[in-house]
């Protein structure tokens, strides 16, 4: 980014987070442009999930500043920073298994204007046709890769302007969740939507980033393009080849 180029649409700036006693994050600093793909990677364990949570305002971050379209989000609660534009699909879905197809997705609209439901609904029915096909069963009866799209689905029906996803492909299918991966490049390409990834699938998360980061117990330890990050040694014997991290 050139030098008084905009400001980012998230900075994430010195924020540690806390479990009970136990630090979970220490001194995170990273940022997201408007229309860009953000992945993070780490090993299991390192923190990734705990920061998007914290961005979202649970955990609440510590000794820093949570930064979105420049309004310090820190201590706003959860359910007035997903006003502001921020959908989280969290890890393992966590869709609403006793309500149907369709009422998640309604639920998912509650941070959207009336007038754009319809549009919204038929824009995730082209995304992903089986959602279609299945608006009126119940979430909790659907395949793995099935709610996992509609957990995606459920967020875009908010209009976002940050996507936050965290590990997509966890447990799906390689069909599924190469049709995943294609519809994250898709709605960045068409609805210019920011996306923050955290994701296990290092090669295709990276190969799909415009930039990424590296996170290990609880910090940020490298940064760079998805190119970069691909080519680096390191990098490719701790997640690439078969590598833990």
């Amino acid at each position: 980014m050139s030098a008084g180029a905009a400001e980012p649409l998230l900075a994430v700036r010195g924020i540690a987070a806390y479990y009970g006693a136990i630090q979970a994050l220490s001194g995170i600093d990273l940022e997201v442009r408007e229309g860009e793909i953000v992945t993070l990677i780490g090993a299991n364990g390192a923190g990734k999930s705990t920061l998007l949570m914290t961005i979202c305002g649970n955990p609440r971050g510590r000794g820093g500043r949570i930064v979105f379209d420049g309004r310090d989000i820190t201590a706003l609660p959860t359910h007035a920073i997903a006003r502001l534009g921020i959908a989280h699909v969290p890890e393992g879905r966590r869709i609403f298994p006793h309500m149907t197809v369709m009422e998640n997705l309604q639920i998912g609209a509650v941070c959207a204007a009336e007038q754009d439901f319809e549009g919204d609904l038929d824009y995730v029915f082209a995304l992903f046709p089986i959602l279609d096909e299945r608006r009126h069963q119940r979430g909790g009866t659907l395949s793995g890769g099935e709610q996992q799209m509609l957990a995606i689905g459920r967020a875009l029906m908010s209009r976002p302007r940050l996507l936050l996803l965290d590990e997509p492909s966890l447990g799906l299918a390689p069909l599924v969740v190469r049709h995943i991966f294609e519809v994250i490049a898709e709605i960045n390409a068409e609805r210019d939507m920011t996306v923050f990834l955290v994701e296990q699938n290092a090669y295709r998360a990276l190969g799909l980033a415009d930039r990424a980061y590296v996170m290990a117990n609880g910090e940020i330890r490298m940064e760079g393009t998805g190119e970069e990050l691909l080519a680096d040694a390191d990098i490719r014997a701790a997640y690439l080849e078969g590598g833990h991290g």
